[in-house]
């Protein structure tokens, strides 16, 4: 990853470090399903599944066409934004988490809805891939992982 990060990569990793405090890990920019990709995915201690999209400006939030398809792939949904985004443009029955790049705050949780046992093996076999590949191509970075789908 380069030293620049951009706006809502910020974002994510104020997130991140703060689901960590509640016993969550996370990875970024994982693809549950061919053409989605959500920027972050929660594992919480009992195995719950958040996904968390990052918005940085209004226009991002307006030009996401595709949030909706993430729900059925996680326990809670979230939107995470900085203090000045207007946060009456998201939706109320969505979670809400404010964020800067160093850690964030829950406002809002999402509604709870619970995956079918199906489709959570498979989100935390994505998980572990995902992990796993991204880590061994911090250890290696001379080994491509391109070829393999996390």
């Amino acid at each position: 990853m380069s030293d620049t990060l951009m706006p809502g990569q910020l974002l994510a990793r104020g997130v991140c470090r703060h689901l960590l405090h509640h016993g969550f890990v996370t990875v970024e920019e994982l693809v549950p399903a061919p053409g989605l990709r959500v920027d972050v995915m929660a594992l919480g201690p009992k195995g719950e599944v958040w996904i968390i999209e990052c918005k940085s400006s209004r226009v991002d939030f307006t030009s996401d066409r595709k949030w909706q398809n993430y729900l059925e792939w996680s326990d809670r949904f979230f939107w995470a934004v900085d203090a000045d985004f207007p946060a009456d443009l998201l939706p109320d029955d969505t979670g809400l988490i404010v964020a800067d790049a160093y850690d964030a705050e829950i406002l809002r949780m999402g509604p709870a809805t619970p995956l079918a046992g199906a489709r959570r093996k498979v989100m935390m076999q994505k998980f572990a891939r995902h992990a796993a590949l991204r880590l061994q191509g911090y250890r290696d970075p001379g080994v491509t992982t391109s070829g393999i789908s996390p």
